[in-house]
C-alpha cells in the first residue's frame, strides 16, 4: 500500500467519519488489485461488503418504525429489484451461456512443475496482466491471446487453470459438443456468440483441442464448411477485445494448424514433457499426502523417461491406492514398478 493511501486512511479513521473510511477502504482494495494482489483484494472487499451489508440492515431496521405501509411497499420492491441485478453480476449468471462452461475457482489446479524456461513464460504472462494498467499507461498491451501447445498429457489445460488461478480470473471453457453443429454456417454463428459473451466480462476464455476451429484451409479433403469456420475463428480473434481477461487456446495438433492462425496470438508456449528432475519432483509432489519408504528414485525416473506429466501423476496415484488397498503403511517400490507397468500397458 502507497504511504499517502496509508495516512489518508489513519486521517479517516482519527476522524470518526464512517462513510470516509468507507471510501478509503474501497481506495485501498483497488491499490491492491492494480498492484496484482488480485487475492487478496478480493478478500478485502468480501470483508468490506458484508460490514457496509450489516450497517445498512441496522438503519433499515431503525428506519422502519417510520415508515408507512406504502413506503415499506415500495422498499420491498426495490430491494427484490436490487437482488436480481446482483444476482446477475456473479460469474455463475454473467457466463449462463449454452455453449460455455464456468470452472469453479476451488475446482482449478495451479500447481505445475515445469522447467525454468518455461516457468518464466508463464510467468511473464501472470507479471504482465497484474500490471496491465502500468503498460497501458505507456501505450503498450499485455499479452491477452496465448497458444500452449504440447504432446497430449503435457499440462496445457492445467497450464490455462493456473494462470486463471494466478490472475485471479474466472476460468471460461467453450462447450464444443454444444457449439458445434451439423447445420450450414451454425457452427460460425455459434462461435461468435461465445466471443461476444466472453468479451462482456473480464474471464480467461479457454478453447482447448483449437485445431478443432483452426484446421489448415490447405488441406483439400475439408468441406467448405470447416473452411468457413476457420475463416471466422481467424477473424474473431482479430477483432477480440478483451474487457481485462485473456484469451488461452490448447492444441496437441499443431501440424494441422492454420499458418495464419500462429501470428494471431501473441504468445505460443510449448509445454513439453517433464524432465528427469521433473519427473522425481512430480512423483514426490503427489505422494506428499502418504508415507513413502525406501524407493530406487534414479531407478524409478529412468522407467519413467517420456512419459507425460498427467503419466507421472498416475503412476503415483495409482502406487498410493495400491498401498491403502493392501493396507500397507507406505508406498513401496513394488507399488510404483507395478503402476508405471499399468501405464505403459494401457497406452501400447
Amino acid at each position: 500500500m502507497k504511504g499517502e493511501v496509508l495516512k489518508r486512511l489513519f486521517r479517516a479513521v482519527a476522524s470518526d467519519d464512517s462513510q470516509a473510511i468507507q471510501n478509503m477502504l474501497s481506495v485501498v482494495v483497488e491499490e491492491e488489485r492494480k498492484s496484482g494482489h488480485t487475492n487478496l483484494a478480493d478478500q478485502l472487499e468480501t470483508i468490506l461488503r458484508k460490514k457496509i451489508s450489516q450497517a445498512k440492515s441496522r438503519n433499515s431496521l431503525l428506519e422502519q418504525s417510520q415508515d408507512t405501509p406504502a413506503a415499506l411497499l415500495e422498499k420491498v420492491t426495490s430491494k427484490v429489484s436490487n437482488a436480481r441485478a446482483l444476482t446477475l453480476l456473479s460469474s455463475k449468471h454473467r457466463f449462463n451461456h449454452p455453449f460455455i462452461v464456468t470452472i469453479p475457482r476451488e475446482n482449478l489446479r495451479h500447481h505445475m512443475i515445469l522447467s525454468d524456461a518455461v516457468e518464466t513464460r508463464f510467468r511473464r504472462i501472470e507479471r504482465e496482466y497484474a500490471a496491465r494498467d502500468r503498460l497501458a499507461h505507456h501505450g503498450l498491451r499485455y499479452r491477452q491471446k496465448i497458444l500452449l501447445y504440447g504432446s497430449p498429457g503435457c499440462g496445457k489445460t492445467m497450464g490455462a487453470e493456473r494462470i486463471a488461478w494466478n490472475t485471479g480470473l474466472t476460468l471460461v471453457k467453450v462447450r464444443f459438443d454444444a457449439m458445434v453443429s451439423s447445420y450450414l454456417g451454425e457452427t460460425a454463428t455459434n462461435l461468435r456468440e461465445v466471443f461476444e459473451t466472453a468479451a462482456a466480462s473480464p474471464c480467461l476464455l479457454f478453447i482447448d483441442e483449437c485445431d478443432a476451429l483452426a484446421k489448415s484451409r490447405e488441406d483439400g479433403q475439408e468441406v467448405g464448411e470447416i473452411k468457413r469456420v476457420v475463416n471466422t475463428f481467424l477473424q474473431l480473434l482479430d477483432e477480440y477485445e478483451v474487457s481485462n481477461g485473456l484469451l488461452v487456446a490448447a492444441t496437441n495438433l499443431t501440424k494441422f494448424l492454420d499458418e495464419a492462425v500462429w501470428r494471431r496470438f501473441d504468445d505460443s508456449i510449448e509445454v513439453p514433457k517433464p524432465t528427469e528432475p521433473e519427473i522425481k519432483t512430480i512423483l514426490k509432489q503427489t505422494l506428499s499426502s502418504v508415507e513413502v519408504g525406501s524407493i530406487d528414485w534414479n531407478l524409478i525416473v529412468q522407467k519413467m523417461i517420456n512419459f507425460s506429466a498427467a503419466q507421472v501423476v498416475r503412476a503415483a496415484q495409482d502406487a498410493a491406492k495400491r498401498a491403502i488397498l493392501d493396507r500397507e503403511e507406505l508406498v513401496i517400490q513394488e507399488h510404483l514398478e507395478e503402476s508405471i507397468q499399468d501405464v505403459l500397458a494401457s497406452h501400447v
